[in-house]
């Protein structure tokens, strides 16, 4: 039996999908008000603002990435393996639910301070996770390349990107995604054939 939402539940939620589909910016209270069938001044009884809305999806999805990779980390020794699960878990938390990973990957730009450097330190910090996974890699002999920034640049923008074609009646599974797209990755980090990357390119990010 599923559980029933609250109304501030329910007011994330088509929140969140109304942030995907319109953008934070074009979306109103009045809008959030007619998607959910109630006077707009009764939604301020349970928020005080659509930023409020944006805040806890932003950084209850950055919980959720940290979470995974924590527990991706833990469970493999080798770097290459480390990077897969990392990878996976990465899939699984985007697949979970499309309208806040949208939201969290594109609509943060819109946060106000605090919160916005708060979740600027978050990605930084979670990106630094995943380059030394890349940095163990090399020095353990796995992975051949001569920018770990570059790669985790390259691995995450692959992966951001799946939210806005992955459906859950699809042909593939997060799982086989995540398969998928870390057999396709990993073989230009596990070629002996070192890539030299451009300053121009590591330096501009």
């Amino acid at each position: 039996m599923e559980a029933t939402l609250s109304r501030k539940e329910q007011i994330e939620i088509t929140a969140t999908s109304l942030f995907k589909k319109k953008g934070f910016s074009a979306t109103s209270m009045r809008d959030l008000a007619n998607a959910l069938g109630i006077e707009a001044a009764s939604i301020y009884s349970h928020i005080k603002s659509k930023e409020e809305i944006l805040q806890r999806v932003c950084f209850r999805m950055a919980d959720e990435f940290f979470e995974a990779l924590d527990t991706a980390e833990g469970s493999e020794s080798t770097a290459t393996d480390c990077l897969k699960a990392a990878i996976a878990a990465h899939v699984q938390v985007l697949t979970k639910n499309t309208a806040a990973s949208a939201v969290f990957l594109h609509e943060w730009r819109h946060l106000s301070e605090p919160h916005l450097s708060t979740y600027l330190a978050l990605r930084d910090k979670y990106e630094a996770r995943f380059r030394e996974i890349i940095r163990s890699g090399i020095e353990k002999g796995e992975f051949f390349l001569a920018d770990e920034k570059f790669a985790v640049l390259t691995i995450l923008s692959g992966l951001n990107w799946i939210h806005t074609w992955y459906k859950p009646e699809g042909k593939m599974t997060p799982e086989e995604i995540a398969e998928n797209l870390s057999a396709m990755l990993l073989n230009g980090l596990t070629s002996s054939q070192e890539l030299t990357i451009p300053d121009t390119l590591t330096q501009s990010n």
